[in-house]
């Protein structure tokens, strides 16, 4: 009987024991509660209102204020030595200005004796024209004295024209003519040369590619097989100035053409000039850092660097080439976008997700995003303005979970 009497109460202790765990359990899920220990700890849900951003953000690179183009003559051995230089140093210079001259002596001496022998062709051409002239006027007087004769008087030949004259005369016009063919082609041939000579006597003047000015004249650069290292006449152009420099490859992804940028250069305190960025590279720089076009320090690491030019808008006159500048380029569009703080968003293997407290119950939401700042990330998909979303998201929340408290935030 005692027995029996003990194996009730176990059951009853079991019952009352299952029970109890199931209100544990109700009670963990509506009042949003965890075990640390033996100790039941209610969890912080914090939520903030979905609102729409500007998502604008300031990415900071250096640069190298550079000129918009230059010239760089260098010593062109096959031409000989420099005869004069027509330019100094810090000079203003236009388009088309001649910079140094290499002697062309030897070029002027071969022009005069081919300008000598066009003329002398074309006297002699004028001189078969004057022939085939002649001839031809002797020929049809001849034809046409062949033409009208009569027949002889018994005994009488002289001043008669034979079909044997009018023959040889046209003989000789034929040979004449392509005599004078040959003139007028030995005559195309000295003109060409002429052009030709003329051509190389301008290249020995080398002219300005460019408004600028110059910069820097070496007369007693180093020659060598090569020609030279270093150039004769360096030129800068009067255009405003360019900044170069070299941004790594995440930040490539957030900047476009056009995007405005914020100008420092290091050796002016609280100073800026505005400007807007021109291009980026499609190619990185040599050894991943600035190459020589671009300039700009190198890239370390797993990192690629890829070159690219500001152009300043404000007035350029107080900067100078080589000048280091600090850039604050404005990624991103001034237009207000619906967007959640980033913390937020929930990536499960590439499902991006949001909770969303609606009517005391969490919502679990897939979203798409878009474009994003420091704070806040674009959704373009999946929620909507002042809805709520979970800012403290963690593994134990789920869908359709309840929730009896919360903390919102601004």
């Amino acid at each position: 009987m005692k027995k029996k009497i003990w194996i009730w109460v176990s059951v009853i202790v079991g019952i009352l024991i299952i029970a109890s765990t199931g209100s544990y359990y109700y009670l963990y899920a509506k009042t949003d509660a965890k075990t640390v220990g033996n100790e039941i700890v209610e969890m912080g849900i914090t939520v903030q209102k979905v609102s729409e951003q500007e998502l604008v953000e300031s990415i900071l690179v250096t640069g190298k204020i550079v000129p918009e183009s230059e010239q760089k003559v260098f010593l062109e051995i096959e031409k000989g030595e420099i005869s004069e230089f027509k330019v100094a140093e810090n000079q203003a210079v236009k388009t088309g200005d001649p910079l140094l001259v290499y002697d062309s002596s030897k070029i002027d001496n071969e022009l005069s004796k081919a300008v000598r022998q066009k003329d002398l062709l074309q006297s002699r051409g004028k001189t078969e024209q004057s022939q085939i002239a002649d001839l031809t006027k002797r020929l049809a007087e001849a034809k046409k004295k062949l033409d009208t004769q009569s027949a002889p008087t018994e005994g009488v030949t002289e001043g008669l024209v034979t079909q044997e004259d009018v023959n040889l005369l046209s003989n000789e016009k034929v040979q004449l003519e392509m005599q004078y063919e040959g003139t007028k082609s030995d005559i195309a041939s000295a003109d060409d040369l002429i052009k030709e000579l003329n051509s190389q006597k301008k290249e020995m003047t080398i002219v300005s590619k460019m408004d600028g000015i110059i910069v820097k004249i070496n007369q007693n650069v180093a020659k060598t097989e090569a020609g030279a290292a270093e150039p004769v006449i360096h030129i800068i152009s009067s255009q405003p100035y360019k900044v170069i420099g070299t941004m790594s490859e995440f930040d490539t992804v957030k900047i476009q053409q056009g995007q405005q940028v914020i100008i420092r250069p290091k050796v002016y305190k609280d100073r800026e000039w505005n400007g807007t960025v021109e291009s980026i590279s499609q190619f990185p720089s040599e050894g991943g850092g600035g190459g020589e076009e671009f300039g700009g320090g190198a890239g370390g690491g797993n990192v690629t660097m890829y070159p690219f030019k500001v152009a300043i808008t404000d007035d350029t006159s107080e900067l100078r080439q080589g000048f280091h500048v600090s850039l604050e380029i404005k990624a991103g569009s001034s237009d207000k976008k619906i967007a959640i703080p980033h913390p937020a968003l929930v990536d499960e293997s590439g499902i991006k997700f949001v909770y969303v407290l609606i009517d005391g119950k969490l919502e679990r939401r897939e979203v798409q995003t878009g474009v994003m700042n420091d704070e806040y990330i674009e959704v373009t998909d999946g929620v909507k303005p002042e809805e709520l979303v979970v800012i403290t998201p963690t593994v134990e929340m789920h869908d359709g979970m309840e929730v009896t408290s919360f903390d919102e935030v601004e």
